[in-house]
């Protein structure tokens, strides 16, 4: 019985619909059908699965399990939580692979499903081949078994492992995502005064979108931590992988500047060490880590790609400006932004500074946050070339490394296309307001060129 799939559920870095019109239980049955039989055919057996508090996600995780079951794999069913928890039992449980059914940080109706194969990030090729397989009907039969394990407790005690923070008066907003209850767990065993927003898991997200990219979703933290004077505040998206964190006086540290953070401590453990951040990261962040003696490398956007990208190089840090921040220091080299919470708390004491005090130190630099805007899922690579062909063409400075950037002596701007949504995104960065109007206008005008407007 062959199965198709709707082209848009097959992203680069994982798989991603809207429940009900391109994602439903059949898809999730051949998911588990497909990835099942080429973990067996990889001489696997066994598959950690979990799922986020969306609406749609446990129907989706019951037939994921089926579909897996019916090719002769067994599932490990760890239940509700966030992503890397899942992450987690894939290391460690005794598993050959893991899925996590999570819509991440996307609509409340959307939903999809996160991969990885034998310890590593499957993606791009992974799922064109694993489509083509449901397409053919290419899969093992077999009757796998069904088993449900508690994880949650160990994977707190592994966020704690050699914690030698202080204690400090911090606010936690998770969004109503499916982060609450560990961060539920985590604050009681941490030192400290913790206040914490929004735990409890729902799927309808009544309080704001659980997306800490968006400034406007982190306007309860921003007023919980300037009420109660707190130190700082952390907040995670709908399924807990990125973290977004604001200062004691309610700014904003982007993930470009957490890395700027981390990558001090973390280069003295390891100097010379390669450190990634994707495209939309600030030059300011490339500049640090060559300063601290590390190397700097600009690579693509996608939680999958800066993954695989970490092994090649032996990286110990690396992190994107949407607050996926990977540590294979002391860790497993996922994104985690629990796990990111705590090095914070253990970045701040190291430094001996308060967060307040490290943003303050930081280059002064004008840029834009992550400008998003919709295109036709045709036209929005379409867009890309088209840029990329003129730039070329006019002798540009610049990066096509994913997407465009381009390179002037007091700023750049960049456009790619989004993997996950029907976008094109954008970001400018300059030293002056000048600068930065300037590169706004050149964005804007190839934009146009195209037939886009921001």
């Amino acid at each position: 019985m062959a199965h198709r799939f709707d082209p848009s559920l097959l992203r680069e870095y994982d798989m991603r619909g809207v429940v009900g019109a391109t994602l439903g239980d059949a898809d999730a049955y051949a998911v588990g059908r497909s990835f099942g039989s080429l973990i067996r055919r990889a001489s696997g057996s066994k598959i950690a699965v979990g799922y986020d508090g969306r609406l749609s996600s446990q129907a989706l995780e019951a037939a994921l399990v089926r579909g897996l079951n019916d090719s002769g794999v067994d599932a490990l069913r760890i239940g509700l939580g966030p992503t890397p928890m899942l992450y987690y039992a894939e290391m460690v449980a005794g598993v050959d692979g893991g899925i996590q059914i999570t819509g991440s940080h996307n609509p409340a109706d959307h939903n999809g499903f996160k991969l990885v194969f034998q310890h590593r990030p499957f993606f791009g090729a992974d799922i064109q081949a694993l489509a083509a397989m449901a397409a053919a009907g290419d899969w093992e039969e077999g009757a796998g078994l069904d088993e449900s394990i508690d994880i949650m407790d160990r994977y707190v005690a592994r966020l704690l492992e050699r914690f030698d923070g202080g204690a400090f008066r911090i606010g936690w907003d998770a969004g109503n995502g499916a982060a609450g209850p560990v961060v539920e767990k985590l604050t009681q065993l941490l030192p400290g005064e913790h206040h914490l927003l929004f735990t409890d898991i729902d799927g309808h997200f009544p309080n704001h979108h659980p997306d800490p990219t968006e400034e406007r979703n982190l306007a309860d933290l921003k007023a919980l931590v300037l009420d109660k004077k707190l130190d700082f505040g952390v907040a995670f998206d709908g399924d807990g992988d990125r973290i977004g964190v604001i200062d004691g006086q309610g700014r904003v540290i982007w993930g470009d500047q957490l890395l700027g953070i981390f990558v001090e401590l973390v280069l003295k453990d390891a100097p010379g060490a390669t450190i990634i951040a994707d495209v939309k990261a600030s030059r300011a962040l490339f500049d640090r880590v060559a300063e601290l003696g590390g190397q700097p490398l600009m690579w693509k956007t996608g939680h999958s790609l800066i993954k695989s990208k970490m092994k090649q190089t032996d990286s110990p840090l690396a992190g994107e400006m949407t607050g996926h921040i990977f540590f294979a220091d002391e860790y497993y080299g996922y994104d985690d932004g629990l796990y990111a919470a705590v090095r914070l708390i253990r970045a701040a004491t190291a430094l001996g500074r308060s967060l307040t005090a490290l943003r303050d130190a930081m280059p002064t630099l004008i840029n834009t946050p992550e400008l998003r805007f919709p295109v036709e899922e045709s036209r929005k690579f379409a867009v890309i070339e088209e840029v990329l062909a003129r730039l070329r063409a006019e002798g540009a400075d610049m990066a096509d490394v994913d997407g465009v950037r381009v390179r002037s002596p007091d700023g750049w701007w960049l456009l790619r296309a989004s993997n996950t949504q029907d976008m094109l995104t954008a970001r400018a960065e300059s030293i002056s307001q000048a600068g930065l109007d300037r590169l706004i206008h050149q964005l804007d005008s190839q934009l146009g060129r195209s037939g886009v407007r921001r």
